[in-house]
């Protein structure tokens, strides 16, 4: 095993014990390097693999932090290191983005934890009803900090925000920390998704990351049962 492979797997660790406190950011680079003997470029890659997992973030000027989602006891939490937005994911199926709200407003408490950002930051808040082929696919909710995520419009909903990010924005999407739960339908569900008032949906709760580690959005995509199908692969390392 190299070196920054055994210091990424030890940091890891004492994350999960909470060894580190959630509410400040972990030692430096450089004290962290002296306490491991190993090189900065070392200690750098070594955390560069646990921001890529959505379980640190940097924030520029006030250090690295550990994303509190990643830590808490969730029935399925997943970490993938690709983000393509719907459009992508269904290349060649004709979608629809109907817009149910998009309001700029101030965070709550958890949007603003979510998104490691002050209460006094703006937020996007967007509700989309995505169709696929004309049929009811997902409801998304989802905020997005306007001091980083910028130039949002209707024009902008109705197509694809990922696009907007990455070509119109030249930001690179890095990766994100997803739960899926179960949960039962709400009145949203059953006047958007056409669920009847039994259905289950299948809700994946969202932080995505830009390459530099910042937050960029916090999301709820409900997903009507017969519409949405998890599979994962795992490498045995």
């Amino acid at each position: 095993m190299r070196k920054y492979e055994f210091i990424s797997n030890e940091i890891r660790k004492r994350i999960q014990e909470k060894y580190y406190s959630a509410d400040q950011p972990i030692p430096d680079e450089l004290s962290l390097a002296k306490e491991f003997s190993c090189s900065r470029m070392t200690m750098k890659r070594a955390l560069d693999i646990l921001v890529s997992e959505g379980m640190l973030y940097r924030k520029r000027g006030h250090g690295t932090f550990i994303v509190k989602s990643s830590i808490q006891n969730i029935p399925v939490s997943v970490t993938d290191k690709e983000n393509l937005g719907l459009t992508k994911l269904l290349v060649g199926k004709q979608i629809e983005s109907n817009i149910i709200q998009f309001d700029v407003e101030f965070p709550t408490d958890q949007v603003a934890r979510q998104l490691s950002i002050e209460k006094r930051v703006p937020v996007y808040h967007i509700i989309r009803l995505r169709k696929v082929e004309d049929e009811p696919y997902v409801i998304e909710e989802t905020y997005m900090p306007s001091n980083l995520i910028s130039e949002l419009t209707e024009d902008v909903l109705h197509d694809s925000i990922y696009r907007h990010i990455t070509e119109t924005l030249n930001l690179k999407i890095a990766g994100s920390h997803r739960k899926i739960r179960a949960d039962k339908s709400s009145d949203l569900d059953q006047r958007y998704l056409e669920c009847a008032d039994d259905d289950p949906v299948l809700e994946v709760e969202q932080i995505a990351f830009l390459n530099t580690g910042e937050p960029f959005e916090y999301s709820f995509a409900r997903h009507r049962y017969d519409k949405f199908e998890f599979s994962s692969v795992h490498i045995r390392k």
